[in-house]
């Protein structure tokens, strides 16, 4: 716990109040409520959520101590208010990767370069040194992404010294065709959750997750399966 810039206790007291606040609205919300998926509740539950991570960030920034609760995500998207027939899209991809193998890394690279030695690193920020391209992380990164398309290295990410992490894809409506250079300075900062049409994870997660539930088969006697409430569908 570091003693800088610690809130007060009289921050950590008006955090939780705001809680207590939070949780009655909560509450009177759900009491009123004029369907399943009444506004109303769904605006109280946020709410009450953010009340929540602000009091226990307060909490353990003081006083090094945490709450005994946490809100829970599903991992599902609102509800779609885009135009019914959508006349362009937008596809936003993130994929993860960690530098398992760097001497393969610069290998990689280091052939590329051979092959086209007029091959230009883009790296953000000065521009690199070609010379360095077999031992900066940064510049064969420069040299690889430059080369291959991202869908390439995807699929020929061992081979490059890369292991996957997670990643999803999203694809979202729009009203008519951004302009050329429209969102080029910040391409993901007008990103609406309620305009996307589908969207698709991948993560390890979920490989886990089959992986115990099929332990968990496998431990039953002959005859008896597990029944589990729906899972939340990422896929919408």
């Amino acid at each position: 716990m570091s003693d800088a810039a610690q809130p007060s206790a009289s921050e950590v007291r008006a955090a939780a109040e705001a809680v207590k606040a939070a949780l009655d609205r909560h509450l009177d919300a759900v009491e009123r409520r004029s369907g399943e998926d009444d506004p109303a509740v769904f605006a109280a539950f946020n709410e009450l959520a953010a009340a929540a991570e602000e009091y226990d960030e307060l909490l353990y920034e003081a006083y090094d101590e945490v709450t005994p609760f946490e809100i829970p995500g599903d991992g599902s998207l609102p509800a779609y208010t885009g135009p019914e027939n959508p006349s362009a899209l937008s596809v936003l991809i993130r994929r993860d990767y960690s530098v398992a193998e760097s001497r393969r890394l610069f290998a990689q690279a280091e052939r590329i370069v051979e092959l086209d030695p007029d091959a230009e690193p883009a790296v953000n920020g000065a521009r690199a040194e070609i010379a360095g391209v077999g031992s900066s992380v940064h510049t064969a990164l420069g040299v690889l992404f430059g080369e291959f398309e991202p869908d390439e290295i995807a699929s020929r990410h061992k081979e490059f010294g890369l292991e996957e992490g997670d990643s999803t894809l999203w694809v979202t409506a729009a009203d008519e065709p951004a302009e050329p250079g429209e969102w080029l300075n910040a391409p993901f900062d007008d990103v609406d959750p309620q305009r996307v049409l589908c969207r698709f994870d991948v993560s390890s997660v979920f490989d886990e997750e089959e992986d115990e539930e099929d332990e968990a088969e496998e431990a039953l006697p002959d005859g008896l399966e597990i029944l589990a409430p729906d899972t939340p569908d990422t896929r919408r």
